[in-house]
């Protein structure tokens, strides 16, 4: 797992911070869990017996054999919980899925935002002079934030005028719902906060599971073609090329 994600929100210093994805905890045997709910629909075994007697070899040639034949709804069995930092903007786009997949967000409502950390876009970091104006933006932000507050606004009304504030998140996926997420959203024409979550996340569960997430990833990758047509970004072009 990652190193731990900290809080900095009560620093007083720069609170400008990056996207980042932490794996906290998942399906204890998830290849497992997977391999035997597989079987089992073959079987006059329980469950208990199937995953016992199960070896490594026989594991992964099942959960092989399920990739192969996209018997994907054994792998709703596996969940993984993760803990994510990113922005507003990011975070409305990933509570879109809502298929095998648990959300809780920290509220804006009931925790003030006076001392709000946030994402800045690289495209912008990396403008002299567009990172100057949006960091002074930030500050402005807060200072007024603080100032609405001071007369007796709730947080409820006083978030109106927060910018690309910061977010923590607790996001639990099974596997299945993962596979679907990281096919859109580790695509490169996906928006580059929620591709870095993405990207991050992958890397995780294919160190926990590796067998069960060996073919996850965008079509690109994956299955060798490219759903978005004429705006595609090239990969595929590119990666055929180098073959």
């Amino acid at each position: 797992m990652n190193e731990k994600i900290e809080d900095n929100d009560r620093s007083g210093q720069n609170r400008e911070v990056k996207p980042r994805a932490e794996l906290l905890d998942y399906t204890e045997e998830a290849e497992k869990n997977v391999a035997a709910a597989a079987r089992l629909c073959y079987s006059r075994q329980g469950a208990e017996r199937l995953r016992d007697e199960m070896g490594e070899e026989k594991k992964k040639k099942l959960i092989e054999k399920v990739l192969d034949l996209g018997h994907y709804s054994t792998l709703e069995h596996s969940f993984f919980s993760f803990h994510i930092v990113c922005s507003r903007v990011a975070s409305h786009q990933l509570v879109r899925q809502r298929i095998g997949v648990a959300y809780s967000q920290r509220s804006q409502r009931y925790v003030s935002e006076d001392n709000f950390s946030y994402i800045t876009p690289p495209s912008i970091e990396e403008n002299e002079r567009a990172a100057e104006k949006f960091h002074h933006h930030m500050d402005e932000s807060r200072r007024i934030y603080g100032e609405v507050q001071e007369q007796d606004i709730p947080n409820e009304d006083a978030r109106f005028v927060l910018p690309a504030v910061k977010t923590n998140l607790m996001a639990s996926y099974n596997a299945r719902s993962l596979y679907h997420f990281f096919r859109l959203r580790c695509c490169r024409r996906a928006q580059w906060e929620i591709r870095t979550l993405a990207e991050q996340m992958l890397a995780q569960v294919k160190n926990a599971a590796p067998t069960l997430f060996s073919r996850a990833g965008p079509d690109c990758q994956t299955r060798g073609e490219c759903p978005e047509g004429e705006m595609s970004c090239g990969r595929l072009a590119e990666e055929s090329e180098e073959d």
